[in-house]
């Protein structure tokens, strides 16, 4: 599974880490504190953080990647919290970035990130790997610029606890909505607070992906208040069909939008191309369409299991 870029986007090489975070070159800790602390990301298991503390002048550590669970994850944030004096220039935090051969994205165990925002209360930049157990309560947090959470499943009290925070500087949110199959229990309803945008005044990139919802989704999206101010998009890796993008060319206009990513879809040629004809000159992405056929009519979105 892959380390986000600056701009994530999934791709179909998921075995594979990107080598950059948060805009800064990834280095596993390893034991050795042989770069300088402040200009890498530093991937550390778990099981190494009470090491790395020692080991690196944690004082100047500004992205950490986290994954590779030894303990409870519960366990693992509360470590987090403990050591938060001893990271006071950390800016960005993947927690749980745990690669795919070591484990499906759907059999992470995940926690309550709350305390992470509360403790680290000039965090950027917070991402998630896996949905089971994940939750997050209403907080307001004054310096948080990107969340995402990448899981095969969403769990509805996650989306809502989500909709339900404020975060004034929020620019980029990212949800990978995933199936019910994988505990994606959430509805199109808990988005309700998202879309209208009240508490989200900075946004400038929505990401509703990697849902088999997609439709319904994009429906919702179409009539959205908040999409006025968005300057990019993303409806991608789900099940969207004719039907989705259809409620989207009969909503609001888009064309004020960079950027549309729609890839990994299932539209129809004409449908594909009535879109481009239509929000010329957004830059369209409508990579990988998908056959239905080929799964003898199922839907698939791009990451569940």
């Amino acid at each position: 599974m892959t380390i986000s870029l600056d701009l994530p986007r999934h791709t179909d090489d998921t075995d594979v880490y990107y080598r950059r975070y948060a805009g800064l070159p990834t280095v596993d800790f390893n034991g050795k504190a042989d770069h300088p602390p402040g200009e890498v990301a530093w991937e550390v298991g778990s099981w190494e953080l009470a090491d790395f503390y020692d080991a690196v002048d944690s004082r100047q550590v500004r992205a950490l990647v986290v994954g590779g669970w030894d303990a409870d994850p519960h366990q693992v944030v509360e470590d987090l919290v403990a050591a938060a004096p001893r990271l006071p220039a950390l800016r960005a935090l993947f927690f749980g970035a745990i690669p795919q051969e070591a484990q499906e994205i759907s059999w992470i165990h995940q926690t309550d990130v709350t305390p992470l925002l509360t403790a680290f209360p000039d965090l950027e930049r917070l991402e998630t790997r896996g949905g089971m157990g994940l939750r997050l309560s209403p907080v307001r947090h004054e310096r948080l610029r990107m969340l995402r959470a990448e899981s095969g499943g969403l769990d509805g009290d996650f989306v809502r606890g989500v909709a339900a925070c404020r975060f004034p500087a929020l620019e980029h949110l990212e949800l990978w909505l995933g199936v019910d199959e994988y505990g994606g229990d959430y509805t199109v309803e808990d988005l309700a607070p998202i879309l209208t945008g009240d508490d989200l005044p900075a946004l400038k990139h929505l990401g509703l992906q990697d849902s088999d919802r997609q439709n319904d989704v994009a429906a919702a999206v179409a009539t959205a208040p908040i999409v006025a101010r968005l300057d990019s998009l993303a409806l991608s890796m789900g099940t969207l069909t004719d039907e989705g993008a259809e409620a989207l060319l009969g909503g609001q206009p888009l064309t004020h939008l960079r950027r549309l990513d729609l890839h990994h879809h299932y539209l129809s040629d004409a449908m594909m191309a009535r879109l481009s004809a239509a929000l010329a000159p957004v830059e369209l992405d409508l990579e990988s369409q998908e056959d239905p056929e080929e799964y003898d009519g199922w839907l698939y979105t791009a990451v569940n299991e």
